[in-house]
């Protein structure tokens, strides 16, 4: 294996609370060093990161990487060369292809074609029930021992409850975590956030009433099952003030924030810009206000690229018929980054929510691997940027399948000049 010497460059590692400019040391894929080099250690090659951060690599929560079943739409080959070019060295991915991921077959499949990539790590949620149906709870241990670290629904709601509560007591029994988005069924059909401007536009709303229903109903059953669950991309001030007294009261609950929500809200569909035809729905600015505020203090744990390919087919339709998502994996670091700085919460913060905080919801999966944070001895998955690197957002130049994202054209800071996972540099 080859050994690396990073030098001159501004390491941050939220976990320890280290902040400065030192040097790191690499060999056979670990970090051997931080600060100091082992005896008899000789760099086969030397990254000078002089201007630039040193950060344990991305963990993003919410990526779609479209096989099987949609690869018009992406390839794993290009959306793991999308996370490598923005920093990401871990990710999560639902079970919503096609096949569903609900048999351990397909879930080792999906792994071993990541793995023969040799680009980020991919950990798969299976199936909460099988074909996403809500009728028939799949076999979780079976799909744990194939490598699924959670359960979810993706985005298709669970209409019965007492299916539900059943899929929590199984997990509950056996430590999984299911991961649920938050969102009635009948109340969440909509195409727009209920409000002013979707009663101007036109469009079918989706009240907040639609997410926090589904929470307090998540709240209550979690205290009856004694389940762990994490809610994916909630989008309300409403959804953030339930989440913050869950936990007051101690219950297991983590929760995430797309980069979508936190930036945008309902006013930038601007005149039904399929664009910003998201899941869940752009809210209002107030919602956007909440969702900053507790992130920075908390009570949302991480955030996410919630990263979905759409092939321009799909996008090029009325904004009530086009198909909801964004790329968005390479543009996870330099909104976080933006982020820390206008809201105060600042860089250590900014970088904690896409790193060890993610990390930690993974802990189960990948105990004591060092994944989110720079340990000596932990696995070397690390992403060196430039901090003060302006850039403009093209969508042509990305390198995810999907080209639409509703940043277009905005200016950003940051990029990733490195990336490296255990210890082999994949981008850069």
């Amino acid at each position: 294996m080859s050994r690396t010497l990073i030098t001159n460059g501004r390491v941050i590692d939220p976990a320890s609370g280290t902040d400065k400019k030192t040097d790191i040391a690499i060999a056979d894929g670990k970090i051997a060093g931080i600060g100091h080099t082992p005896a008899g250690f000789k760099a086969d090659r030397t990254i000078d990161a002089a201007g630039c951060v040193v950060a344990p690599g991305l963990v993003d929560l919410a990526a779609r990487l479209r096989e099987p079943g949609y690869e018009h739409e992406g390839m794993l080959e290009s959306e793991m060369a999308a996370a490598i070019a923005g920093g990401v060295t871990s990710l999560v991915c639902p079970p919503d292809t096609d096949p569903v991921l609900d048999e351990p077959g397909l879930v080792e499949m999906l792994k071993f074609r990541a793995e023969k990539l040799q680009c980020a790590r991919l950990f798969p949620l299976g199936a909460l029930t099988r074909s996403l149906a809500g009728g028939v709870l799949t076999e979780m241990a079976e799909l744990t021992e194939a490598g699924c670290i959670g359960f979810s629904q993706a985005d298709v709601p669970l209409a019965d409850t007492q299916v539900l509560q059943r899929a929590l007591l199984y997990a509950s029994t056996f430590g999984y975590t299911v991961w649920l988005r938050p969102q009635d069924r009948d109340l969440g059909k909509g195409v727009a956030a209920s409000g002013p401007l979707a009663t101007r536009l036109g469009l079918s709303g989706v009240p907040v009433s639609a997410e926090t229903i589904a929470i307090f109903t998540i709240v209550e059953l979690m205290k009856s099952t004694g389940a762990r669950v994490h809610l994916c991309r909630i989008s309300s001030a409403a959804g953030v003030a339930l989440v913050r007294a869950a936990k007051a009261q101690g219950l297991p609950l983590t929760c995430d924030v797309s980069i979508n929500s936190l930036h945008l809200a309902d006013a930038d569909i601007g005149y039904f810009d399929s664009r910003a035809r998201l899941n869940p729905p752009l809210r209002q600015q107030g919602d956007r206000d909440a969702l900053s505020a507790g992130l920075a203090d908390g009570t949302i744990d991480a955030l996410v690229s919630d990263h979905t390919p759409v092939e321009a087919d799909a996008k090029t339709l009325p904004f009530a018929e086009a198909e909801p998502g964004a790329t968005g994996l390479e543009l996870l670091l330099p909104l976080a980054l933006q982020w820390g700085e206008r809201s105060g919460a600042g860089i250590a913060r900014a970088i904690e929510v896409i790193t060890s905080a993610p990390a930690r919801l993974l802990a189960t999966a990948d105990a004591g691997s060092g994944i989110g944070r720079l340990v000596e001895g932990g696995v070397a998955d690390l992403c060196i940027f430039d901090p003060a690197l302006e850039w403009q957002v093209e969508p042509d130049a990305l390198k995810s399948q999907g080209k639409h994202t509703p940043f277009a054209g905005y200016p950003v800071q940051g990029r990733a000049r490195h990336t490296l996972v255990a210890g082999r540099v994949v981008h850069g």
